[in-house]
C-alpha cells in the first residue's frame, strides 16, 4: 500500500534553493533515512512533507486511512497540557477509547457512582471489542523505556530532553502506518536508544527520519535518501551498503572527470587555433565543447584530517579527590547521591568515555571538573599546565550580531599544526564546512546546528590540551562528525566525552566510566558497544541464575512434597455446615435491620441499631471461623 508520493517538491532557502524537483514514494514497510550536511534542508523537507512548511512547489499526498506521526526537533506543546493529555492528543479512536479507560479508573478511584459504574462498564466492553489490552500494555511498556512515569506533571515543568521523550512517546503510540522523525535520538541515554533501535526495526510502521546515528542506521534503514546540491539520490540498503556505492561512484566519478578533462585539453587546442565557426559541423563541435567547460564538475568531500600542536601538558594533569553531590534525581523528591566518593587520576593521552543513563550525573560531573559546579564534598586539583577547553549542550553566544569568522578570531587568528604549517581561522572554518559568504553573516542568521558547530570551532582554535565535550554529536551532520574524529584520534592531550552516539564513542573512547544508580562510578576498559555486550550477557547470567534457581525450588518441593492438608475432623465438619446455615440466617437478618432502619418510621431511640450492631459482629466473627474451616478442605 502507498502511504505517501511526493512529486516535484521545492523550497528556496535564505539565498539558493534548499531542495529542487524532489519526487520519491513510500510503501509500507519502506524505512528510509535523510542524510546530508547541515543546512542543506533535511528538517525543512521533513517539516514540508508532514503540512508544516508550505511548499514553493510541488505537492505532498498523503493516504488518508494510514494517518502519519511527525517529531520534531524542537516539539510545541500547550504549557496547560500534562504529559497523559499531551500523549493522549491524537484523534485515534483507539488512544480515544485508551484514556477515556484510564481518566473513568482514576475518577472511580474518589469513589463509585452508578454513573461512574455505567461508564466504566461501556468502556470496559469497549475495550474488550476493540482488543485494545494489548494496545494498552504496548503503550504502558513505551512509556516505562522512556521514563514517563508521573503523567500528572505539567509539560511546563520538564526539561528540553523530558519534552522530546514525551514528544516521541506521542508520536511511538499513536495509530498511524507512517512516522517522520527528526533526530529521534537527540537527548536519548544509550541504553534507550538501543531500545528505540530494536523497536523500529521490528514495527511494520514505515519510516522517514532524519538521524546521524550511524549504527541506527545500519540496524533501522531499508533505504538511504542523500539530500545534496538540492537534489535528492536514492541508495538501496541500509548505511554500510550506502558507504560502499557512494565509494564506486566516486571513483566512476573522478575517472569520468579525467576523461573529461583529457579531451578538453585537445579541444581547447582546436579552438585556440582559430577553427572556421561557419560550418554547422564546427558550430556544433564548440557547442559541446563549452557544454562540457560550464558542466556541473565532480566534487568530493574533502577530507580533513588534522593534528594541532597543543600546549604541553605537565606532571599533573587532574586529579578528583572523592567528591560526593547530591541532587534530586528524576523525579525522586529526596536528595539522592549523584556521585558518591569518585576518585581519579588523569593521565597523559588518556580518552575516556563517560556512560550512564538519563539522571545519572554524567554533565554534574563534567560541570564538577570544570568548576561550573561546586561538589558537595571532595575537591578538584588542575595541574598549572592543562588547559581545558569545555564543549557545553546548549552553547550561549553573548553578541549574535558579530560575524561567524570575528566570532572564531576571538580564539585564534592562526591555528599552528603539528608538521609547522599554520592554518588561518578563515580557512579553519572553511574546512568545518562554513564557506564563503558564511563567514561574513552574523551568527544570529546561523541554525541551531550551525551555531554549535562555529563553537566547536571556536574551542578547537584555543589550543586546548584537555577537552572535555558534552553530547557534541546533537545536530552534526555526518560530515561535521567526520572531521571531528578526525581530529580527536590525533589529539594527544585528554579526552573525556560524554555522548549517546556509540559510532562515535567506539571510534574515539577507549575506556569507559560506568555512572552507577546509587551514584558509584565504576570503570570499563573497552569500547562502549564492548561495555554493553558485556552489561547483556551480565543481565542474561542474572536471568539463567534466576530460572535455575525457581528450577531448583520446582525440583525441592517435588523431593519434599509439602504436608497433605489436614482435613476437617467429624466435629469440625459438623461445625462447618452449621456455620454455613448461620451466616445465611444472619445475613437475611442484617438486610431486615437495614430495611427497617431505612424506613421513615425508623426512630433513633429504637433497639433495631443495637441489634444491627450485634449481627454485624457475630456475622464477622463466624466468617472467621468459616474461613479457619475451610482451608482445612
Amino acid at each position: 500500500m502507498n502511504l505517501l508520493s511526493v512529486n516535484s517538491l521545492a523550497k528556496i532557502g535564505r539565498e539558493v534553493p534548499l531542495f529542487t524537483d524532489v519526487t520519491f514514494g513510500l510503501d509500507e514497510g519502506d524505512k528510509v533515512a535523510l542524510i546530508g550536511r547541515n543546512g542543506t534542508g533535511k528538517s525543512t523537507l521533513l517539516s514540508t512533507i508532514a503540512g508544516l512548511l508550505p511548499a514553493d512547489e510541488g505537492k505532498v499526498v498523503m493516504n488518508k486511512e494510514s494517518g502519519f506521526s511527525y517529531l520534531s526537533q524542537n516539539p510545541l506543546f500547550d504549557t496547560n497540557d500534562t504529559i497523559r493529555s499531551h500523549i493522549f492528543k491524537s484523534s485515534s479512536p483507539k488512544l480515544s477509547v485508551i484514556r477515556a479507560y484510564q481518566e473513568v479508573c482514576e475518577k472511580m478511584e474518589g469513589g463509585v457512582t452508578s454513573s461512574l459504574q455505567k461508564e466504566f462498564d461501556d468502556l470496559h466492553l469497549k475495550m474488550d471489542q476493540g482488543d485494545l489490552w494489548n494496545y494498552d500494555s504496548q503503550i504502558k511498556s513505551i512509556l516505562s523505556v522512556l521514563g514517563i512515569h508521573d503523567l500528572d506533571r505539567k509539560m511546563s515543568e520538564l526539561s528540553g530532553g523530558m519534552v522530546k521523550k514525551v514528544a516521541l512517546a506521542q508520536v511511538l503510540v499513536e495509530d498511524t502506518k507512517l512516522l517522520l522523525l527528526d533526530e529521534p535520538t537527540n537527548h536519548l541515554d544509550v541504553t534507550t536508544i538501543y531500545w528505540l533501535q530494536n523497536y523500529l526495526a521490528k514495527t511494520k510502521r514505515a519510516l522517514l527520519m532524519v538521524t546521524h546515528d550511524r549504527y541506527f542506521l545500519d540496524a533501522v534503514c531499508n533505504n538511504i535518501y542523500e539530500l545534496a546540491r538540492a537534489k535528492i539520490k536514492t541508495y538501496h540498503g541500509n548505511y554500510s551498503e550506502y558507504l560502499e556505492k557512494k565509494e564506486t561512484e566516486a571513483q566512476i566519478e573522478a575517472n569520468t572527470e579525467r576523461r573529461i578533462e583529457s579531451v578538453l585539453r585537445v579541444e581547447r587546442d582546436w579552438l585556440m587555433r582559430g577553427p572556421c565557426a561557419r560550418g554547422t559541423k564546427a558550430k556544433a563541435r564548440i557547442q559541446h565543447d563549452m557544454a562540457l567547460i560550464n558542466r556541473e564538475k565532480f566534487q568530493s568531500d574533502k577530507g580533513f584530517t588534522f593534528e594541532v600542536a597543543g600546549r604541553r601538558l605537565g606532571g599533573k594533569i587532574l586529579e578528583l579527590h572523592n567528591i560526593s553531590k547530591n541532587f534530586s534525581k528524576g523525579y525522586a523528591e529526596s536528595s539522592t547521591p549523584v556521585l558518591k566518593n569518585f576518585s581519579y587520576n588523569f593521565s597523559k593521552g588518556e580518552k575516556i568515555g563517560v556512560f550512564g543513563n538519563n539522571g545519572s550525573g554524567k554533565s554534574t560531573l563534567l560541570n564538577i571538573i570544570t568548576g561550573q559546579l561546586a561538589p558537595d564534598s571532595g575537591s578538584v586539583v588542575k595541574g598549572e599546565n592543562t588547559h581545558i577547553a569545555y564543549y557545553q549542550q546548549n552553547p550561549i553566544f553573548k553578541d549574535p550580531e558579530i560575524s561567524v569568522l570575528e566570532y572564531a578570531k576571538e580564539a585564534a587568528e592562526v591555528m599552528k599544526m603539528n608538521d609547522g604549517t599554520s592554518l588561518s581561522a578563515s580557512l579553519f572554518l572553511d574546512r568545518f564546512g562554513f564557506e564563503g559568504k558564511i563567514q561574513h553573516s552574523p551568527v544570529k542568521s546561523l541554525s541551531g546546528g550551525e551555531r554549535k558547530r562555529l563553537y566547536l570551532v571556536r574551542l578547537l582554535l584555543s589550543a586546548p590540551n584537555f577537552l572535555i565535550l558534552d553530547e557534541p554529536t546533537n545536530d552534526f551532520d555526518i560530515f561535521t562528525m567526520n572531521i571531528l574524529e578526525n581530529f580527536l584520534t590525533g589529539f594527544s592531550g585528554c579526552l573525556l566525552i560524554v555522548s549517546h552516539d556509540r559510532y562515535f564513542m567506539d571510534k574515539i573512547a577507549d575506556t569507559m566510566l560506568i555512572l552507577e544508580d546509587d551514584g558509584s562510578v565504576s570503570g570499563y576498559v573497552g569500547k562502549c558497544s564492548e561495555y554493553l555486550q558485556y552489561r547483556d550477557m551480565l543481565e542474561e547470567e542474572k536471568a539463567k541464575s534466576k530460572e535455575n534457581q525457581v528450577k531448583e525450588k520446582a525440583k525441592s518441593e517435588i523431593k519434599n512434597p509439602p504436608e497433605k492438608k489436614k482435613k476437617r475432623s467429624f466435629k469440625e465438619e459438623q461445625e462447618f455446615k452449621l456455620l454455613e446455615k448461620e451466616i445465611e440466617d444472619l445475613e437475611t437478618k442484617k438486610s431486615e435491620l437495614e430495611e427497617s432502619m431505612a424506613s421513615p418510621d425508623f426512630s433513633v431511640s429504637s433497639l433495631a441499631g443495637k441489634e444491627y450492631a450485634q449481627v454485624e459482629e457475630k456475622l464477622q466473627a463466624d466468617y472467621d471461623r468459616w474461613e479457619v474451616l475451610a482451608e482445612l478442605g
